[in-house]
């Protein structure tokens, strides 16, 4: 018993007031936010896609079986897998979403570097009319795009462009038009207005959300 209380009156001398103490059952889950699985999800898809590393992923979630990973089930992810601009305005981003500037939260897959043009519905750049390619009207909210990059049809979340005939802060469309100089990570933005006022676009570097 003797021998119990010399060994407690050394352990407690070592501890200095104001000294801070590790507890690792605590810190493994201290930084972390919640997360919802998608379909498709797995933990190694996941760390890639957040730059966060396949253990410590796997620490932080210990009760999750690795092999039935499904959608809705409820996860946790370290908070330097949450990209920086999850805080930033207008255009909040988190680990599979993307917040626009009226607050919608939009589910997306993936993100495009793009380098942007405008068009206008004037004949000279229409040579079937100010219409599209599924020959619909042209509107706000239609682009022109490559297929094979983003197929017809697809929506998207247009941010990062810098000109007074869109939205401020980013533009949701549809890719419903193409044209023979768009090739490649390229896409062409209708606006509505003279062409002589949507060439003042010019040529801008734009991220494009592939939403689902």
């Amino acid at each position: 018993m003797t021998h119990s209380w010399k060994k407690l009156g050394t352990r407690a001398s070592a501890l200095v007031l104001g000294a801070a103490l590790a507890l690792p059952s605590l810190t493994a889950h201290a930084a972390t936010a919640p997360y919802t699985a998608k379909e498709g999800d797995t933990f190694w898809k996941l760390s890639k896609q957040l730059n966060v590393p396949l253990q410590k992923l796997m620490n932080v979630n210990p009760n999750i079986d690795p092999l039935n990973i499904y959608a809705g089930l409820k996860l946790v992810i370290p908070n330097n897998g949450i990209t920086a601009a999850s805080k930033a305005s207008p255009n909040a981003v988190t680990a599979q979403s993307v917040t626009t500037t009226a607050g919608q939260s939009l589910g997306f897959s993936k993100v495009l570097d793009i380098k942007a043009t405008a068009y206008s519905d004037s004949a000279e750049e229409n040579g079937w009319g100010p219409v599209d390619y599924f020959g619909k009207p042209l509107k706000l909210g239609t682009i022109a795009v490559d297929p094979n990059v983003i197929p017809l049809g697809t929506r998207v979340y247009v941010t990062g462009y810098d000109f007074s005939g869109l939205p401020d802060g980013g533009l949701i469309a549809t890719a419903t038009d193409k044209g023979s100089a768009i090739k490649g990570n390229r896409i062409d933005i209708f606006v509505p207005g003279t062409r002589q006022f949507v060439s003042g676009f010019g040529y801008q570097s734009v991220k494009v959300y592939i939403l689902k």
